[in-house]
């Protein structure tokens, strides 16, 4: 049965008040789900395929096969996501803050959470992805961006009781609009009736960037792997950089200076292993034939540092696929 019959069949029962909004929806979805296996969660926007042992392939099986060299990052989420999904009344709302250079994998795996997350992925009315210098370009209204952003996320909250919201570049952000987001991250049963108890703030910045490449390089010089670093060795000095970042808004928001960022999430510098498995993925994604030959080609087309050592790639695999456009008939 699909969801055009559900609709019909609703709009054939006789109500005894008017139904609109968040009413009309959740009745909507319990109705839908009645007929199928689609609903396990409740809601059936929401699928959380989160196990590794799920069919089609979850959260945990598309981390091992498709992010390459992040075995902290996959291990803090893998950690974050199960924790917090099977906690039936979270205490707060879940806060990632992701850092890490450009290309490191950080929107990638953003996308993922919400591909794993919701059946229509960054395109479910559950999810809200905001570019700081897109949507909030102008300093001087950030009072005006205050207000629309409250808005949008208690309006998608009252939507999706188990929302997601993606703030890319959020060293960007201004401190007011940082502080705007903080009392729905803050452990309040609900705010205007309104609980965002179940909602989850991701932050990709790329803060901690440097801290996080030359201790991946202190390790490499050490001759130790980087499966070696630990989240125990790393913590201290992001904190310690998002403090002194005094250009940023992360260094003076409530949110960090009242511990309300839950993990701190590190994406690791990418070496060149790490990148042709990247140039093979985007082969394979598009169903294009290759050679290692092929891949060593596209693999030294990239700019890798330090001088001296050339190890960690400068866009990590940020470009590689528009790189292999050069292999195409």
């Amino acid at each position: 049965m699909d969801i055009a019959v559900a609709v019909k069949l609703i709009g054939s029962v006789s109500w005894s008040l008017p139904l609109v909004g968040q009413d009309y929806l959740e009745i909507l979805s319990s109705w839908y789900c009645s007929f199928g296996n689609c609903c396990e969660t409740g809601d059936c926007r929401i699928v959380n395929n989160v196990s590794v042992f799920s069919y089609p392939a979850g959260l945990e099986s598309d981390l091992n096969r498709r992010l390459h060299g992040q075995h902290l990052a996959k291990n803090v989420i893998l950690r974050a996501m199960r924790s917090f999904l099977e906690t039936p009344q979270p205490a707060k709302a879940l806060a990632l803050l992701f850092h890490g250079w450009s290309g490191t994998g950080k929107n990638f795996v953003a996308r993922m959470i919400a591909d794993h997350l919701y059946r229509d992925g960054l395109k479910s009315e559950c999810v809200k992805v905001f570019i700081s210098l897109f949507h909030f370009p102008h300093p001087k209204y950030v009072d005006l961006y205050q207000g629309q952003l409250k808005k949008q996320i208690r309006e998608t909250v009252q939507l999706c009781k188990q929302s997601l919201f993606i703030f890319d570049e959020a060293e960007k952000l201004h401190s007011g609009l940082l502080d705007a987001i903080k009392p729905c991250v803050d452990p309040h049963t609900s705010i205007s009736e309104v609980d965002y108890r179940r909602s989850i703030f991701l932050f990709l910045s790329n803060i901690g960037g440097n801290t996080l490449n030359q201790v991946a390089l202190d390790f490499w010089r050490a001759g130790r792997t980087r499966e070696e670093i630990t989240m125990e060795s790393l913590e201290r000095h992001l904190r310690m950089e998002l403090r002194e970042a005094t250009d940023s808004g992360f260094a003076h928001s409530h949110l960090l200076q009242e511990n309300l960022i839950d993990f701190f999430v590190p994406f690791l510098p990418l070496e060149y292993h790490h990148v042709k498995l990247c140039v093979r993925d985007a082969f394979l994604a598009r169903s294009l034939p290759y050679t290692e030959d092929m891949l060593e080609e596209v693999v030294r087309m990239m700019v890798f540092i330090p001088k001296e050592e050339k190890l960690f790639s400068a866009q990590g695999c940020k470009s590689v696929s528009h790189r292999i456009n050069y292999f195409l008939p």
